[in-house]
């Protein structure tokens, strides 16, 4: 009895830690492959909360419990949104598929819901209401070439001029800790985050920017 009431204490222990964060990730420093999997995410601009279990004192009982929970190899476990996404190889199948940059919106989406910061929830409210919406500035060329690529499309954007409003400063900020480097061109495309000039750029050679828009509406 007492085994499994420790058992339970560190199942209870790895689920209050996964639920406390948006993107948790438990990790030991040793392990390469979390390492690269850490870095991945920092990659999207994320910034995990990372328990090193070979520095917790609990750390064997909370990977026992990560094992129960079909975990093999223990670590990496990711934890995105209170949700077991899985490790490595789950992480590298969603790069590989292209929805990395859609599980990464939802960590967003999941950040600016637990956001006290009313520049974040003003972007991704922004990009609730518009199925394509552009974070601009009227002097960037960059910027510039991105509404031309989407107005040769015939497409109805709805573009932000961050340097013609009031608190334009501060939402470049917010998309800076939404992972945003350089903050402009930023695009959104049916409410999910697609990224800037590069991003585009990459769809429009690939010949998916046009289905991409149709399936926004």
């Amino acid at each position: 009895m007492a085994n499994s009431s420790g058992n339970d204490a560190a199942m209870n222990r790895v689920m209050q830690l996964a639920s406390q964060n948006p993107l948790v990730i438990f990790s030991r420093s040793s392990c390469c492959i979390c390492h690269s999997v850490k870095s991945l995410f920092c990659g999207f601009g994320a910034s995990p909360v990372v328990y090193e279990l070979d520095q917790m004192p609990n750390g064997r009982e909370l990977e026992k419990a990560l094992l129960r929970l079909g975990r093999n190899p223990s670590v990496p476990a990711v934890f995105i949104g209170q949700r077991l996404v899985g490790g490595a190889n789950e992480i590298n199948s969603h790069l590989l598929r292209g929805s990395l940059e859609t599980v990464n919106y939802l960590l967003l989406k999941q950040m600016a819901a637990n956001s006290t910061d009313a520049a974040v929830n003003k972007v991704m409210k922004l990009a609730s209401e518009s199925p394509l919406l552009i974070f601009s500035k009227s002097s960037c060329c960059m910027c510039y070439s991105v509404k031309a690529i989407f107005n040769n499309f015939g497409a109805n954007a709805r573009v932000v001029e961050l340097d013609q409003l009031p608190n334009g400063r501060e939402m470049e900020r917010a998309l800076t800790r939404l992972g945003r480097s350089p903050t402009v061109p930023t695009v959104f495309i049916g409410h999910e985050l697609v990224g800037g000039a590069n991003e585009i750029t990459s769809l429009l050679v690939r010949g998916t920017l046009g289905p991409m828009l149709r399936d926004a509406g």
